[in-house]
């Protein structure tokens, strides 16, 4: 250790270099710069590579000058890392460097220094394009050890719920090492800048209160004050000594602040269009299927008076996001308005209601006959089509038109059929299809011979323009079928949907086989990338747009969305329903929404895996990259893991009680980041759920 002190410069905190990042690295650089700005920041000295401070003392007999002038105020020490890879604006590293608290005597000093340097030299920078620090650019900052009676962390905005109009502080007795290692998770206070106490999490009762109005205030305006000379909102630790004096002991830019959806943002989610569209969608899918389906829905909406119509012309009903097709839940009444109060006294949508009474009254009576009729043209302008290779290419172009066009009237009438006639014998199309399965299944023919014979059994699959994928286990069915026929009427325009759906599906595999796109390999891949108006204008032209080469499939497997959220800048932004109570029992710590597979960290690593731990041990930060959500029993929102969990965007929840029990290794999980909610089912399970 004597040739590392040799090598050693020592700069004191008080100075203007050691508000140098590029010299002290950027905690202490932090620290310099808010007590040269006169917040209460213990005194100390940094020690950095004599070659980046040429003008300050240097080797072993200043470095111990400087601790014994240090410990001569204190009983012990606290040695931590300064890197300039940590505490930046891009990237915290929240924890990815060691710190060793209570030193005390000259031998333990050197080797807490040699611990934090070689902290630096054995972690694993986990951003690709990071290249991993060197020992010798760690800076190493040494300060008095402050024996808090109350200790926390504090930042100035809410980087789970992107609002800058609260501060968060959690709070322990002691220091916030506890807090910041994710040994304890603390009591939460959500505060407005106004230092006034919006909640606690877990409740205190006033008279127990950890942090009082007094201490409040003082972190309010510690918080502001900070941010002013900082210019943006900080991630900071604090402590109050024994006698009650406020000490700052680290303060850095907050980042991975979510996204804030606008007020005025519609509240979107799976509902019941999942039940129709489960999987991810292309952009020619969209144009095929999600935009007749808003159109049908709209009309229905319209024909009952169950929406406003100036709402239904500026607002699709239906939309996607990242692929997934989500609906306007509060135009489609799949939740309570935002404004009972005013709704009940708005003469507006009892008068629309009341307009469309007459219609829906006889529509009702009429609607089984006008269904019968519908499917019938259905049926019959489908068993008139002959096969796809025998079209031309404009006849292709004409099934499909004419498909979304019937698709638009199907779904009108379903929904219609849905609110007005109710459920009917209660048979449906996918029981009738597994029926019809099983008894298939037993003369041994293979899916596509069955699919041949009974197209009933599309029911079964989601429509696509890839690969048809394969027909599920019949084990378990064995009812005979009744037929078609016997269906419900809402049944039966449901299966109509998915002929039409899988004749469209047949008539661009044909186009892709026929066009020039096919050089393009694979040709329907990348004809799925079209839009309508592009495939038509392709289609015209005999050549594909000039970027089809440049566009990139969306994933299958993208994640699933919420079962309620808000867009902020085109990314979905989980919300519990009105009127319903979250599922899961933890605190959202930010990251979205995902799903997959618990897993330990130890072992086989799934395709899709959720963490499930203890504690947010920052040591688990290898295994960030890549996660669908991450659980755990204790820990804070404002951990240095869940802090790197947010840059990384994985959906994690804190503060889940038996996690480990309850969540085994192969459980599927669904996590919602901004609740906390954590519920049994993966990817699957999640698209069941939504429909």
């Amino acid at each position: 250790m004597r040739s590392q002190m040799t090598d050693l410069a020592v700069v004191p905190l008080d100075t203007e270099q050691a508000k140098d990042a590029s010299v002290t690295g950027a905690k202490a650089a932090n620290l310099a710069r808010s007590a040269v700005a006169g917040l209460p920041v213990l005194p100390g000295f940094v020690l950095v590579p004599a070659d980046r401070a040429p003008d300050a003392p240097v080797g072993e007999d200043a470095v111990r000058a400087a601790w014994e002038a240090l410990t001569g105020t204190a009983d012990a020490l606290v040695v931590r890392s300064s890197s300039a890879h940590e505490d930046t604006e891009d990237s915290s590293m929240a924890g990815r460097f060691d710190s060793v608290l209570d030193v005390k005597g000259w031998d333990d000093f050197t080797r807490a220094v040699r611990t934090v340097l070689d902290s630096a030299r054995r972690v694993q920078v986990l951003r690709p394009a990071a290249d991993a620090p060197e020992g010798d650019g760690m800076a190493v900052l040494v300060q008095p050890m402050l024996r808090a009676a109350i200790g926390g962390v504090m930042f100035t905005a809410d980087p789970v719920a992107g609002r800058t109009d609260r501060i968060l502080v959690s709070a322990v007795r002691g220091g916030p090492d506890q807090l910041v290692d994710g040994s304890t998770q603390g009591v939460r206070y959500q505060l407005t800048r106004f230092a006034r106490l919006v909640r606690t999490d877990p409740p205190e009762p006033r008279a127990e209160r950890l942090l009082t109005r007094r201490p409040i205030t003082r972190l309010v305006a510690l918080a502001k004050k900070t941010e002013r000379v900082f210019g943006g909102p900080q991630d900071m630790e604090f402590g109050f000594g024994a006698d009650g004096r406020l000490w700052l002991f680290q303060a850095r830019p907050v980042t991975a602040m979510a996204a804030r959806p606008d007020p005025g943002a519609r509240l979107l989610g799976p509902g019941p269009v999942a039940e129709t569209l489960p999987g991810v969608l292309q952009p020619l899918e969209e144009d095929l299927w999600v935009t007749p389906m808003s159109h049908g829905l709209t009309l229905a909406l319209d024909i009952a008076g169950a929406a406003p119509r100036g709402a239904l012309r500026h607002l699709p009903v239906v939309t996607t996001v990242d692929g997934r097709a989500a609906a306007d839940l509060r135009l489609l009444g799949a939740v309570p308005s935002a404004h009972p109060v005013l709704d009940f006294i708005n003469p507006a949508p009892n008068a629309r209601r009341a307009g469309a009474a007459w219609r829906t009254g006889r529509l009702k009576s009429a609607l089984p006959l006008l269904a019968v009729d519908l499917m019938a043209d259905v049926d019959r302008s489908l068993a008139d089509l002959p096969e796809p290779g025998q079209l031309l290419v404009g006849q292709l172009l004409d099934a499909l038109s004419w498909g979304r066009e019937a698709l638009s009237s199907l779904h009108a009438q379903e929904s219609l059929a849905g609110a007005l006639l109710g459920p009917g014998s209660g048979a449906t199309a996918a029981g009738e299809a597994l029926a019809t399965l099983a008894e298939g299944r037993s003369r041994d023919l293979t899916d596509d011979e069955l699919l041949d014979q009974y197209p009933v059994l599309l029911a079964l699959l989601p429509p696509t323009l890839g690969r048809r994928p394969e027909l599920p286990d019949h084990t378990g069915w064995t009812t005979l079928p009744r037929g078609v026929g016997a269906l419900p009427v809402r049944e039966g325009l449901r299966l109509r949907i998915r002929w039409v759906q899988e004749m469209q599906a047949q008539a661009v595999r044909e186009l892709a086989n026929r066009s020039r796109l096919g050089e393009c390999a694979p040709g329907l891949s990348r004809l799925t990338l079209l839009t309508w108006a592009e495939l038509v204008q392709a289609t015209d032209d005999g050549a594909p747009p000039a970027d089809i080469r440049e566009r990139e499939p969306r994933p299958l497997d993208a994640a699933q969305l919420p079962t309620a959220f808000r867009l902020a800048d085109g990314a979905p932004v989980a919300e519990p329903l009105p009127g319903r109570r979250d599922t899961g029992d933890g605190q959202g710590a930010g990251g979205g929404f995902g799903a997959g597979t618990a897993w330990d960290g130890k072992g086989v690593r799934p395709a899709h895996p959720v963490l499930v731990v203890r504690s947010l041990d920052p040591a688990l930060a290898p295994l960030l990259p890549g996660l669908a959500g991450l659980v755990a029993e204790t820990g804070s929102a404002l951990s240095h893991l869940a802090v790197l969990a947010r840059e990384f965007k994985v959906p994690t929840a804190v503060g889940v009680p038996r996690a480990v029990d309850r969540f085994p290794d192969g459980t599927p999980l669904t996590v919602d980041g901004t609740t906390g909610a954590v519920a049994d089912g993966g990817p699957a399970h999640a698209e069941e759920s939504a429909a």
